[in-house]
């Protein structure tokens, strides 16, 4: 597929002209940048609107080796916190990623069966994303099933998948990859405000750490011991 990388030179609007084509009304675009920070985008092509996040914390299927599988083309429950229908701009967020991560109804490429759930956690101001396979314990025993009934234990578990990602909110967009805002952050930390102040905060602890040896040699000349009458009696 050509289009499957995008040059970060363009302009993203080109995006929607390639959602236009691959008859797409949703889309996730990754951009990087410098090599060691990730931005994620979800929107609503054309006409929007759009949300930028910065990816954190990113940890892939094969790094984390879990337990859990899931069917391939399986369709996912969606969970997600209840502080998402507490304020405006998380409900936005909610319904686009019913709209982004859900299987339409009656899609022709979609699977009979649900056997995984997709959570979307909030805490600290970001969002916690994992991937859980829905595990039977019985697997079916009708017998295994009347006595775990009668014992009031759970039949079903939760093994995690993977990946694992969180997702810090920037701003949301009423277009698609742009237009005016209609959220932002108060609380987001660029990447490169976070480096410099860690840059910052190294070059404190350096000068605090002359300014204590340009005292200990100042006190060390005023302080001089002065020779005693004796000092070459043995000499």
């Amino acid at each position: 597929k050509k289009e499957v990388k995008l040059d970060t030179k363009d302009d993203l609007k080109s995006v929607n002209e390639i959602a236009e084509i691959k008859s797409c009304n949703s889309t996730l675009f990754f951009e990087s940048r410098k090599r060691q920070d990730l931005y994620m985008w979800a929107s609503k092509t054309p006409h929007g609107p759009s949300a930028k996040f910065l990816v954190s914390n990113v940890h892939t299927m094969d790094e984390l080796r879990m337990t859990g599988n899931c069917m391939l083309g399986s369709r996912p429950l969606l969970s997600f916190d209840t502080v998402f229908s507490s304020q405006p701009h998380l409900k936005l967020l909610k319904a686009m990623f019913i709209d982004i991560f859900g299987t339409p109804r009656g899609h022709p490429k979609s699977k009979p069966f649900i056997d995984r759930v997709m959570s979307f956690g909030m805490l600290d101001g970001r969002i916690w994303v994992r991937n859980y396979q829905i595990m039977d314990a019985v697997d079916g025993d009708k017998k295994a099933e009347k006595v775990a009934a009668h014992a009031g234990k759970e039949l079903t578990n939760l093994v995690e998948i993977g990946p694992r990602f969180v997702l810090t909110p920037i701003r949301i967009f009423n277009g698609s990859f742009g237009g005016p805002t209609l959220y932002a952050n108060p609380k987001y930390t660029s990447p490169n405000a976070t480096r410099q102040a860690a840059k910052t905060q190294y070059g404190e602890k350096y000068s605090k750490r002359r300014q204590a040896n340009d005292f200990r040699k100042e006190k060390e000349e005023i302080n001089v011991v002065p020779l005693s009458d004796l000092h070459d009696t043995f000499s």
